[in-house]
């Protein structure tokens, strides 16, 4: 199986980040995980949320931004990669002047159902 990244449609999730799923069970035929490209604009953020099944995996390909992970709040950037276990509240802000851009690995694959937004939109 193989995608392009030209074909694949972006969306807003259920936090307020843009994916392109770039490989998910529901559209590539892939079993136990999905791979996103997520973008944060700048001065934007994703809102505070849960998977209560899904752990996720967050590399860092483009732009700068702030972490938060559990009671942590630390900074990111290209090259880094965060390990986020199911459960742990998280979200992620592009603090840098260009988008923050990184992929997204899940498995189990994302769902919306999985996903427990923590604060208001």
């Amino acid at each position: 199986m193989k995608t392009r990244y030209a074909d694949a449609i972006a969306y807003l999730t259920k936090d307020g980040s843009e994916i392109r799923e770039l490989m998910h069970p529901a559209l590539h035929g892939n079993r136990r995980q999905s791979l996103a490209e997520a973008t944060v604009l700048p001065g934007t953020r994703t809102q505070l949320h849960r998977h209560a099944h899904t752990e996720e995996l967050y590399h860092i390909n483009a732009g700068s931004g702030i972490m938060t992970l559990g009671d942590s709040t630390f900074k990111v950037g290209a090259g880094d990669t965060v390990l986020i276990a199911p459960g742990t509240p998280h979200r992620i802000e592009a603090s840098g002047a260009e988008p923050l851009v990184f992929f997204c690995c899940c498995s189990p694959p994302y769902s919306h159902e999985d996903t427990q937004l923590l604060e208001p939109a």
